[in-house]
């Protein structure tokens, strides 16, 4: 119903025709809400998050094959001790370790002792599956890490292929797409990664 301004309504017409208004202005309302929140969702997983799939055991016991992450990239710079996520050309693939060392940083692994030593002062490391000792023959310690690299190791460490290992290497800190910061599944480990 179209209502003309020089023509007479009863109460009762005018009054559907303003209601029929309101539920269509309240839908339009909805609509344009529901379009904002999902361009802004986009927005914040495209420039500030990343949801990733753990793919094998390297990095057990801290996290386990399946799990679901969201890793944070936004202005992000790898620090000694972050999980990351990293494109691994060498592997051909994107893989997930524990930054060990950066730019500038000697690292030392003693095979027999089953240490991993950074700038003299040996890792405390509660969060490896057992001690290292697994050489992949990828280099000779110690070393130091190149500008704009990073040195990185995972926790199950005799069962990871990381920066002892020729095919991975140094990882330029161009190829890190971001930090592991929260478990979102299984839902029973949900929570910050510490």
């Amino acid at each position: 119903m179209e209502f003309n301004e020089n023509e007479i309504y009863s109460n009762e017409d005018y009054n559907k025709f303003k209601e029929k208004k309101s539920v269509g202005n309240e839908i339009l309302e909805w609509l344009e809400s529901i379009a904002i929140s999902i361009f802004i969702v986009i927005l914040v997983f495209t420039f500030v998050f990343r949801i990733v799939i753990v793919d094998g055991s390297s990095m057990f016991p801290t996290l386990e094959d399946g799990q679901r992450l969201v890793i944070s990239h936004l202005f992000y710079t790898p620090k000694q001790g972050d999980i990351v996520v990293v494109n691994s050309k060498g592997l051909n693939k994107t893989i997930i370790k524990r930054v060990i060392a950066t730019e500038g940083q000697t690292v030392d692994i003693n095979f027999d002792k089953h240490t991993v030593t950074v700038d003299g002062k040996t890792l405390d490391e509660p969060y490896i599956n057992e001690p290292t000792i697994r050489n992949d023959g990828g280099n000779t310690y110690p070393l130091v890490v190149p500008e704009n690299t990073i040195f990185v190791m995972g926790d199950n460490r005799n069962n990871s292929t990381d920066s002892r290992n020729s095919l991975v290497g140094f990882i330029p800190i161009d190829d890190v797409l971001g930090k592991a910061v929260f478990r979102i599944y299984p839902f029973d480990r949900f929570g910050r990664i510490k």
